[in-house]
């Protein structure tokens, strides 16, 4: 890497990788500052607090990058404005636990992607960095979720016994409408996306609870409604090839409706975790050679990019959206050059 007084720019793509990473983190603090507050596993609390070390560690690290490009640093969210330690407990401990292993999956894909983009020497190792601490997290949530019988495997196949080839167009859709036995990229997705589903139902149904305003618990409760639909979807599909169809975990949500998190930092939440199954169905769509899967992808697809829009304009007319890093108005400063243009 230059001298510092000779440093590289960043690149607009590690600029938006690291402000929305910032933005990430500084959510992240507030809910796992709550759950540890709240944990009364000996053995889940200590990896909640590792968790909430390591996004610690990141806000600091792109703060002092952005100090050093004098680049404005994102509001994010804080723990003061936007979580209620003091409020009861929400969610149980073992839903923490998968939600813990969540982000760590979550980490592993998007900062894969942030690598992938890196140019500058020192972003690179950050992110290299990230992806070290990510992938131990993984393996500590996965270890312990086994450990207490908590882990959903997806299922298993007979072995195969002998390679063969694709011999009939029956292997897509038979003319008469008949579908062949799920393949094993498709049963895995199909599981996944059904596990993800339950677990954002879960959470909706605990921010649906604690929620202030009206159109935001509304919001939410059209987002439980859809995430039902979709595990259903999903169910059918697996039963269809006599596949088990894994839990959900609406029974790990107590009771409370005390005011926990900010309306706020629940819709990023949620607008996060939409915009996460938009691109988990778009993945499987693409693996998945049947083609009812494939139109009902799509469908499912359409319907949560129209919750998502919704999602944005309830926190456009509420001024919750930060605006990220954009590209310089060329035509807005001619404008203000020659008014008349």
């Amino acid at each position: 890497m230059e001298e510092k007084g000779n440093q590289i720019r960043l690149t607009s793509a590690e600029l938006g990788q690291l402000w929305t990473q910032y933005v990430n983190d500084s959510a992240s603090i507030c809910l796992l500052t709550y759950f540890a507050e709240k944990a009364e596993d000996s053995e889940i609390k200590p990896i909640v607090e590792h968790a909430l070390k390591l996004s610690e560690v990141h806000i600091k690290k792109i703060i002092s990058i952005f100090n050093e490009e004098n680049h404005a640093i994102p509001h994010g969210f804080k723990i003061e404005e936007d979580v209620d330690l003091t409020a009861p407990r929400l969610y149980s401990d073992s839903y923490v636990l998968n939600f813990v292993q969540n982000m760590a999956k979550v980490g592993l894909t998007t900062y894969s992607g942030s690598l992938s983009v890196a140019v500058r020497e020192d972003i690179t190792e950050f992110y290299m960095e990230c992806l070290r601490e990510t992938k131990q997290l993984y393996k500590m949530t996965k270890d312990l979720l086994l450990s207490k019988g908590l882990y959903i495997r997806s299922p298993y196949f007979p072995n195969l016994e002998h390679n063969e080839f694709v011999k009939k167009q029956r292997f897509l859709w038979d003319i008469l409408g008949e579908k062949r036995p799920l393949v094993a990229l498709e049963v895995s997705n199909l599981y996944s996306n059904l596990q993800r589903n339950a677990l954002g139902a879960a959470t909706l149904i605990g921010f649906s609870q604690v929620a202030q305003d009206k159109d935001v618990k509304q919001f939410f409760l059209r987002g439980i409604k859809i995430a039902r639909k979709h595990i259903k979807s999903f169910g059918s599909k697996l039963e269809e090839s006599y596949l088990t169809v894994p839990m959900t975990w609406a029974t790990e949500i107590t009771s409370s409706t005390t005011k926990t998190f900010s309306d706020k930092i629940m819709m990023f939440y949620t607008s996060g975790l939409t915009g996460l199954s938009i691109g988990y169905y778009g993945t499987a769509l693409a693996q998945s050679p049947r083609v009812d899967l494939g139109i009902l992808y799509n469908k499912l697809s359409v319907e949560i990019q129209l919750y998502s829009e919704d999602g944005a304009n309830i926190m456009i007319q509420n001024k919750w959206l930060e605006q990220p890093p954009m590209a310089s108005d060329r035509d807005e400063l001619a404008r203000k050059n020659n008014p008349n243009m």
